[in-house]
């Protein structure tokens, strides 16, 4: 192997990969700031936000969602008929009073009962119909909220490392659990609704002008008041939920982080700190959400008081008409239902107006998310993988930098022959782990080339590029199921035998068969019934079922004792032998025997050789793997 590359400058250029999560520069810790997916506290492109969620409703249940609100504007329209046709049975009622009164006639029992039964059949028309209606809705609400956080999962597969970076991951949950539901309720009680508050106000309004133009006017006279009320209000509220939903994702971010690194806080004692920022987000939660509530919970009161005053009007003026013969009773009576029906789907629009702010917020959220920037695609024509993987990987003048202007990789060169163990040393930031994330294609190079089997590591698909390596990282990751289950995700259709004897080659065996159910013990989320080497072993375990061409090892047993690595690393040369393998590691005594040391140091390569060969030079790595051995 060989390399070449800049001198170095003296000075460190850009973040470091080192000490940090998989992907993580150095600095994402826990109280990092909101900078991603952290929409603007300001009002929200409602109209734009609607639009975008009717069509994605569309795509899946636009039939559907169409049958639904036909269906909610029909009970709507007879359940309007319904006052009409019983003030014709007052009116009936009325006038056959008076004539017994008079003399001259009698009631006509079996036409009021006809127009009863007429009016039954109506109402029970009305709430069949209202009952399929919110039937349809409901499965439409559960297929979109389905839908979305379908696509936002399988949008996290897409996203670039960099994104994980910079967002934290409490407020990608929030918009996953939280802002779905809002549109999941919205659509499931607030848009059924809607339509039928439409339907009614217009219905009630034609059938108040058949009774009387005169009436209606009355009635209608404090309508713009209302509507500036309304608008006012809206105008105001809009900005606070979308304020809301913007912090709900923050606290329930603060949470996440909190938990997690709940040892490393009680360690610093930094509990203080902590409780102070949960309480200035919740503090600013609780405002816009009171403040957001409070605005909506007002515009109730103040149509029910605009509405009333129109009632009283409409009741004066109709006792005038009645009078004056130019009304009947029974028109009167449907006209003061009618009134009231006409204020409360009014009432009824100013309260959805306000659930639709915090609506069109989540739907921002949402849309915002699944409008990142996803890694560059696969090529369309991509090199197939070798059959045979010898193992042969060249970086080639390679740059790259996490933010602009900042390199951590400086025109770095160099070449592993097949079968090579490559070590890769420096202090935390010179760009070690970040050399295997770029050979990973976790990130991509600004500059350079890197290649293995002789092809652009871009000229694969990332699935079958990945195949060939296989990756131990020095943060373990352990998911939520059995120790059986964790070690065979290196390789699914392993047997329960190869599992074990991979698990006796890294010396895992004896404490698997200490624990209580042995290789049936279930791991829980956060991996705290086993210690931070027993969890390695288990990685170290996973990546040898794995059995691949080219192993990358990142301080693969930086959390194991002194005595257990002596007996992994024999394992690991047994895995190692014949394979290509880079090696990043902070011990050096680890690495003594490697065919070839590279040394970095603020992204470049200052030295290259054996382990006896740098010694002998007296040079930077000479310096580092004595310090290692000093008495202090």
């Amino acid at each position: 192997m060989t390399t070449k590359g800049p001198k170095p400058t003296g000075s460190r250029g850009g973040a470091s990969m080192e000490g940090g999560l998989p992907g993580r520069p150095k600095g994402f810790r826990l109280g990092m700031g909101m900078a991603a997916l952290r929409p603007a506290d300001k009002p929200t492109d409602f109209w734009r936000a609607m639009r975008r969620l009717l069509a994605y409703i569309g795509r899946g249940q636009g039939l559907a969602l169409t049958l639904a609100l036909t269906l909610a504007a029909l009970s709507t329209a007879f359940n309007v008929v319904g006052p009409f046709i019983l003030g014709r049975a007052t009116t009936l009622l009325f006038e056959g009073w008076l004539a017994q009164l008079q003399g001259t006639g009698g009631i006509d029992f079996a036409a009021i009962g006809r127009i009863l039964l007429l009016a039954l059949g109506i109402y029970l028309a009305s709430s069949a119909l209202r009952y399929a209606q919110a039937w349809m809705m409901v499965g439409i609400a559960m297929d979109t909220a389905y839908r979305l956080r379908r696509d936002m999962a399988a949008k996290l597969h897409r996203l670039p490392l960099r994104f994980f970076d910079r967002t934290p991951h409490g407020e990608v949950l929030s918009r996953v659990a939280n802002d779905v539901d809002v549109i999941q309720q919205t659509l499931g009680q607030a848009m059924g609704q809607t339509a039928i508050s439409l339907v009614s106000l217009v219905g009630t309004l034609v059938m108040m002008l058949r009774i009387s133009g005169l009436l209606t006017l009355a009635a209608l006279a404090l309508l713009p008041l209302a509507m500036v009320v309304v608008r006012g209000v809206v105008r105001r509220s809009q900005r606070f939920f979308a304020q809301q939903q913007a912090y709900l994702g923050h606290l329930n971010s603060h949470v996440e982080e909190t938990f997690s690194g709940h040892l490393v806080l009680k360690a610093f004692g930094a509990e203080a700190p902590r409780l102070r920022r949960f309480d200035q987000l919740n503090q600013t939660l609780y405002q816009a959400t009171w403040r957001a509530q409070f605005l909506s919970g007002i515009l109730m009161p103040l149509m029910r008081f605009t509405g009333n005053l129109g009632y009283v009007a409409v009741s004066v003026l109709g006792g005038y008409l009645a009078l004056r013969g130019r009304l009947s009773v029974g028109d009167i009576q449907a006209f003061l239902q009618y009134v009231r029906g006409f204020t409360q789907p009014i009432q009824q629009m100013a309260n959805l107006a306000t659930i639709y702010q915090s609506t069109a917020a989540a739907a921002e959220r949402v849309f915002a998310f699944l409008d990142e920037p996803e890694e560059t695609p696969d090529p369309a024509n991509p090199v197939p993988p070798p059959r045979v993987v010898r193992g042969f990987v060249a970086f080639k003048d390679v740059w790259f930098a996490y933010e602009p202007g900042h390199p951590v990789i400086k025109g770095f060169s160099a070449r592993a022959e097949p079968g090579q163990k490559i070590a890769i040393v420096g202090p935390t930031g010179a760009g070690k782990t970040t050399l295997v994330k770029l050979l990973m294609r976790f990130y991509d190079v600004d500059r350079g080339s890197i290649q293995v089997e002789g092809h652009d590591v871009r000229a694969y698909r990332r699935r079958d590029l990945r195949r060939m390596f296989a990756m131990v990282l020095q943060e373990t990751w352990l998911f939520h199921g059995t120790i059986m289950e964790n070690i065979r995700y290196g390789r699914p259709d392993a047997t329960d035998e190869e599992v074990i004897a991979v698990a006796k080659a890294v010396r895992a065996d004896h404490f698997i068969r200490t624990l209580p159910q042995g290789y049936h013990t279930v791991i829980d989320e956060e991996s705290t019934n086993l210690s931070e080497s027993e969890k390695q072993l288990l990685t170290i375990a996973r990546a040898l079922l794995a059995n691949p061409p080219m192993l990358i090892l990142d301080e693969a047993t930086s959390y194991v004792d002194t005595h257990t690595e002596a007996l992994v690393q024999r394992a690991m040369d047994e895995l190692m032998h014949g394979r290509t393998s880079f090696v990043i590691a902070h011990r050096l005594s680890t690495i003594r025997n490697a065919d070839l040391i590279l040394v970095l140091k603020d992204g470049d390569v200052v030295e290259q050789g054996t382990h006896e060969e740098l010694l002998r030079r007296g040079g930077f790595y000479a310096q580092l793997y004595k310090s290692q051995f000093e008495v202090v």
